[in-house]
């Protein structure tokens, strides 16, 4: 799997999607239920859909925030505390 990708399948095509796309998705949730309330669940020509919670959704923007800033320091793992051999 590639990092800063995340499959998803619509109508069986596989699309990647990055962390920053998802995060948009995920903040515009978060303001769309903010403001206007939310519906835990509906349905619409026999299929139903249910809204997530703003604490689920929380969660998931506080994981993809830190994605998105290592993705734009340029991937890789941080090292902290390190100090020089020599």
């Amino acid at each position: 799997m590639f990092p800063g990708l995340f499959f998803c399948f619509f109508h069986g095509v596989q699309m990647a999607e990055a962390y920053s796309t998802q995060l948009d998705r995920v903040q515009t949730a978060i303001r769309e239920i903010e403001e206007n309330g939310a519906t835990t669940s509906y349905s619409i020509a026999g299929r139903s859909a249910t809204t997530a919670d703003l604490e689920t959704l929380y969660s998931r923007e506080s994981r993809l925030l830190a994605l998105v800033a290592r993705e734009n320091r340029g991937g890789g793992a941080r090292v902290r505390r390190c100090v020089p051999q020599g």
